[in-house]
């Protein structure tokens, strides 16, 4: 029985998944309201009549969880508190046939590249000359610019190719006006997304142009900060680096999933390297800049991975001391190579490994903190809370890195989109504490 009335040209859009699903829904969203909707993001009011759910389909928790956001709007459509339920994004790209039958009360499913379709099923017009607009879910002063589509990589753990298609490149010009655009709105931060940045360019150019695009984009005035998300190891442009040194506006600081510590499961994997190469590869990086923050992602469990395989990676990552590292536990993926191959290390196995090269990261990350006490960073305020701003130096990416957090109290003030700058005077596992210096 319906308990509210609903606006009927109201969109909630709400997003599961990552950085790249959340810059497709912020397109989405732009598109709706250039046609006359009122549009939210993940709506806290709950009085839109229409819902698009942007799903993932990265890996089983991530299906999981995108499944049971579908099904409980679809409850709430059946309780008469939404009239129209659409699902978008990889989960439906990959799985469209199976969710029409499995959950038929959704009103219509939509690939990951069906914006228009969408539109059209709204009785809405694609605006081609809104390509590249955006309304931020974002805090106002920082925003993610993908710069890519698709990869063309042949790892055997992964789905995204069958999600998302080849690799393609948006072209230099595109993506500086965007940023100008981005800019104007007063955001000072870009994070340059794609599923392998390092591969950005060859379609377009017959070359690796990431370097070429962030000079461009370092010419962007009111644009302060840079950030590298998501770059692929085997045949890293050493350019870039380059360019991070030589640009005061590329942070330092790079995302690099690396996904094992072991020669044999890299080799499995089809990452196209090995642990001998990977060492050099972020000694390489580290030699040119020194104070580099490396973030990388590892997997436990993959096909056949042994306690001495195991062990390979656990050690390396002693020895490599990232300054940031998050872990999954292996998905068999349908349709991928690795698909092919027994599952078989246990889910508690996997976890209890998992849970291990954490509990190493964890003391990695307390012994790196402890030295930035009593140093001086320059910090971007992200948001007030609990008696604390809270902010981030350019070696932290947001949400997933570490915070500055900064006493508030009568004599210190911080607007959020500001950057200060900020002694340390405490650290934990994942924190900074600190004071304002001037």
């Amino acid at each position: 029985m319906k308990t509210k009335t609903l606006k009927k040209n109201k969109v909630n859009v709400v997003t599961m998944g990552c950085s790249k699903n959340l810059y497709d829904s912020e397109v989405m969203m732009a598109q709706l309201k250039v046609n006359k909707f009122e549009v939210e993001h993940e709506s806290k009011i709950n009085d839109a009549s229409i819902v698009i759910i942007n799903t993932c389909g990265f890996i089983e928790s991530a299906k999981e969880e995108s499944i049971n956001t579908i099904l409980d709007f679809v409850d709430a459509k059946k309780e008469g508190l939404v009239e129209k339920v659409y699902v978008s994004g990889c989960l439906s790209e990959r799985y469209k046939d199976q969710l029409e039958d499995e959950i038929p009360d959704v009103d219509a499913y939509f690939g990951s590249k069906e914006l228009p379709n969408i539109l059209r099923t709204l009785n809405a017009d694609y605006k081609h000359e809104l390509v590249g607009e955006r309304l931020l879910t974002t805090p106002h002063h920082y925003a993610y610019l993908k710069i890519a589509e698709g990869c063309d990589r042949p790892c055997s753990f992964c789905a995204i190719p069958l999600m998302r298609g080849k690799h393609r490149s948006t072209p230099i010009e595109n993506l500086v006006t965007n940023a100008k655009s981005l800019a104007k709105k007063g955001v000072k931060e870009i994070m340059l997304i794609a599923q392998d940045l390092t591969y950005y360019g060859l379609d377009l150019y017959k070359k690796r142009a990431l370097a070429d695009l962030l000079k461009e984009l370092c010419k962007v005035e009111g644009i302060e900060w840079i950030r590298l998300h998501y770059a692929y190891p085997t045949g890293f442009p050493m350019d870039v680096i380059e360019v991070m040194k030589e640009e005061k506006k590329i942070c330092n600081y790079l995302d690099i999933p690396l996904q094992h510590g072991s020669s044999n499961i890299l080799k499995a994997m089809r990452r196209g390297t090995s642990r001998e190469k990977t060492t050099k590869l972020i000694q390489d990086i580290r030699a040119m800049v020194p104070d580099i923050a490396i973030r990388t992602t590892m997997i436990a469990g993959y096909p056949g991975e042994t306690q001495e395989d195991f062990q390979e990676m656990y050690d390396w990552v002693g020895k490599m001391k990232f300054d940031r590292l998050g872990i999954f536990t292996y998905s068999h993926e349908e349709n991928t190579h690795a698909y092919n191959f027994e599952d078989d290390v246990p889910s508690k196995l996997k976890k209890e490994r998992a849970d291990s090269i954490m509990d190493l990261q964890s003391g990695i990350s307390f012994e790196l903190n402890t030295k930035k006490i009593g140093k001086e960073y320059k910090v971007l305020i992200d948001r007030a809370e609990d008696g604390y701003f809270i902010g981030r130096s350019e070696y932290d990416s947001p949400e997933v890195d570490n915070e500055v957090l900064i006493e508030k109290n009568e004599h210190t003030y911080c607007r959020i989109g500001d950057f200060v700058k900020v002694k340390i005077t405490k650290s934990d596992h994942y924190d900074l504490y600190g004071e304002l210096v001037g």
